[in-house]
């Protein structure tokens, strides 16, 4: 749980030895993106379901995952829009500002492509660094962009996405923030134009690679033997590759793996189904027994730290 300890104008010797909540993380962007940095370290596979707002970031990190992802398909879907391109850099980082601020998780975000040319690339780095994000991933698409598993993906020339990635390398301040270039270059072409790009990009300052929609378990031990820096593979449901699980993934030498839209479509599902029991039987009576409890929700949000929190700000005498 995020708790700070009590001092100043709370009374530091009063209460010394209590914990208090605060409703942002104790943990600040700069050390998030070290334990990213030491945890991609250790070659152990990073699992990163995608979180969809902030209480579901505060969920991933109560069930003992180590990171969260967000994910512009998903963004969109919240908003109301398909994922073609149409959410702007503000509406990224201020979603990821949201999350970030819940959690002591490292958060990876979607920068699509940047959102313009390499100067945009540039400003939505440094926007996203003050969002608080431990990473970013930047994609080699033309504009208007497309969602990694539809059809109908263009990608840009080379030299174009490697001014991305250089520009997005030499804007960040802090060098522990991860810089993932992602590449959609299998949907337009064979799998050496992926790995050729892939080695174009770490070449221009990426740290790990993100090669979207490979399409069996022998492109990804290719790109393994190619590339020696981490891989990020997209696990999603209902896409153009295999469904492929954390061990099998695991042993083909990936990385981290993201579960992007794996929440909400869950979230989404169940609530179809809520809403046709509604329509059917008046009320939810029969589906008390699927529901987050409100107990459950009071922990996870700590209703008992801000009540604690608020009591000892509360709970002073004047003096005589």
């Amino acid at each position: 749980m995020r708790r700070h300890r009590a001092c100043g104008a709370l009374g530091a010797d009063e209460f010394d030895g209590w914990d208090f909540y605060m409703p942002h993380a104790t943990t600040s962007p700069a050390e998030k993106r070290m334990i990213l940095r030491r945890r991609l370290a250790t070659g152990e596979i990073l699992v990163l379901p995608g979180a969809f707002n902030p209480l579901s970031v505060m969920l991933i990190e109560h069930r003992g995952f180590e990171a969260a992802y967000l994910s512009g398909a998903v963004l969109a879907a919240d908003l109301g829009l398909p994922d073609v391109g149409l959410t702007t850099l503000t509406e990224v980082a201020q979603r990821a500002s949201q999350v970030a601020r819940v959690t002591n998780l490292p958060l990876i975000v979607d920068a699509d492509t940047g959102f313009g040319d390499a100067m945009n690339v540039a400003r939505a780095v440094q926007v996203l660094e003050d969002a608080g994000v431990a990473g970013l991933h930047l994609e080699d698409q033309a504009n208007p962009k497309r969602c990694g598993h539809l059809d109908g993906k263009q990608v840009v020339n080379v030299d174009v996405a490697v001014r991305r990635i250089r520009a997005a390398a030499n804007a960040r301040r802090d060098p522990n923030l991860l810089l993932i270039a992602r590449t959609d270059a299998r949907a337009t072409g064979e799998l050496v134009d992926v790995i050729e790009r892939a080695k174009a990009y770490v070449d221009a300052g990426a740290d790990a690679i993100f090669p979207e929609a490979l399409l069996d378990e022998s492109e990804f031990d290719a790109m393994r033997s190619a590339i020696d820096v981490p891989l990020l593979a997209n696990a999603t449901e209902f896409g153009k590759g295999p469904v492929l699980n954390v061990a099998q993934l695991d042993a083909l030498g990936v990385d981290m793996v993201i579960f992007p839209a794996s929440l909400l479509r869950l979230a989404m599902g169940a609530a179809e189904t809520g809403l046709a029991t509604l329509r059917d039987e008046g009320g939810f009576a029969s589906m008390l027994g699927t529901m987050q409890t409100r107990s459950a929700l009071y922990e996870l949000l700590d209703y008992a730290g801000y009540q604690l929190f608020d009591e000892t700000v509360f709970d002073f005498q004047l003096p005589s």
